[in-house]
């Protein structure tokens, strides 16, 4: 019977595993990424917190959609708990941690990752949904939505705790990998496929979203009236879908690839001179989301142009106050009069 190590701490799979990386995280460049990162971190809470706030408030935000990019917007924000955790307990700190801390630091990470992609998935169901019925939104009822949330979150918890409920190498010391040092390889090499695997059934399934869209689009355009931005309303929505989709497969791919090697016990890859890029280039997915957000939608970019104008105008007269707080939910009319428009031209 194999003997499991739960009271020792990571210093000491650390050693077995050979794992040097975490003393380089030490005095100045220590200091350095803790710096950097905070200010990182920092802009990933506000940013987010932005867009969550813009659902909210904008009415015409109100949709399953909008409901669906929030809790990315959300995953996002929990991603950078994660990274705020992971930067105050790393370098010398990481072999100090016991086991449970260890496991709840890696499992921040892993639930942020599968919380991100699992919303990618169901934002691919909602876009399939409204596609199919060529509108600009889809008819799921909030009831449905909050479902969706709640199944994804739920899943990527459970994805997240898998390892400290047992698949892991504590009680196998050489099924130990070198980036992870109590995770055991087979763990991930599941992880790495799986994901790479989602990755490109979520890539295909956009590309023919955006392929029948587009063909649509051209079908009814000599038949329909308004403008052309009208028609095109659908093609933005999947066009920004798409552009978080590719940056989240950017960023994510290579540390993806990283760990399948390591699990691989790939022992002529030199794993540990990499781990820590590829982990601030994943950190650097949820700084872009909220830019893409406001870069690719218009209606995104006005509110949080008003969301700022009215903070800086809440110090001021009682006058100027009350209109700073009215203008927080007033939109742009972009979106409303879009989906409207497109519904009769789909129906005429």
């Amino acid at each position: 019977m194999n003997e499991c190590h739960y009271e020792q701490k990571m210093e000491f799979f650390y050693n077995h595993s050979n794992s040097k990386t975490e003393d380089d995280w030490s005095g100045a460049r220590l200091i350095i990424i803790l710096v950097f990162g905070s200010i990182f971190c920092l802009f990933i809470f506000l940013s987010n917190a932005m867009v969550i706030a813009a659902v909210i408030t904008n009415k015409r935000f109100h949709f399953p959609f909008y409901y669906l990019l929030a809790n990315l917007a959300a995953s996002d924000f929990f991603a950078g708990i994660a990274y705020v955790y992971l930067m105050f307990n790393t370098g010398p700190v990481s072999k100090t941690l016991t086991v449970h801390r260890w496991f709840l630091r890696q499992g921040l990470l892993d639930t942020s990752l599968s919380a991100s992609l699992a919303n990618l998935l169901v934002i691919a169901l909602e876009r399939y949904i409204s596609v199919m019925k060529m509108t600009v939104h889809s008819n799921l009822t909030k009831r449905r939505v909050t479902v969706l949330i709640i199944m994804v979150w739920a899943v990527s918890i459970f994805m997240g705790a898998v390892p400290s409920l047992g698949w892991n190498c504590i009680c196998s010391l050489n099924d130990c990998s070198i980036l992870a040092p109590i995770y055991s390889r087979s763990y991930l090499v599941f992880w790495s496929v799986s994901n790479l695997l989602v990755f490109f059934i979520m890539v295909v399934v956009y590309m023919r979203i955006y392929i029948y869209v587009k063909k649509k689009i051209i079908v009814l355009s000599p038949h329909t009236k308004g403008s052309i931005s009208r028609k095109r309303t659908p093609m933005k929505l999947i066009k920004t879908v798409m552009t978080v989709l590719g940056v989240f497969v950017i960023c994510w791919t290579p540390g993806l690839v990283v760990l399948l090697l390591d699990g691989l016990h790939c022992s002529s890859c030199r794993l540990l001179d990499v781990k820590q890029w590829f982990l601030q280039l994943a950190m650097l997915n949820s700084i872009i989301n909220p830019i893409i957000y406001s870069y690719k939608d218009e209606e995104m970019r006005n509110t949080f142009r008003n969301m700022i104008s009215c903070g800086r105008n809440r110090g001021r007269i009682t006058r100027t106050s009350s209109r700073a707080l009215s203008c927080s939910i007033e939109p742009s009319r972009n979106t409303e009069e879009s989906s409207i428009s497109f519904h009769k031209e789909v129906k005429a």
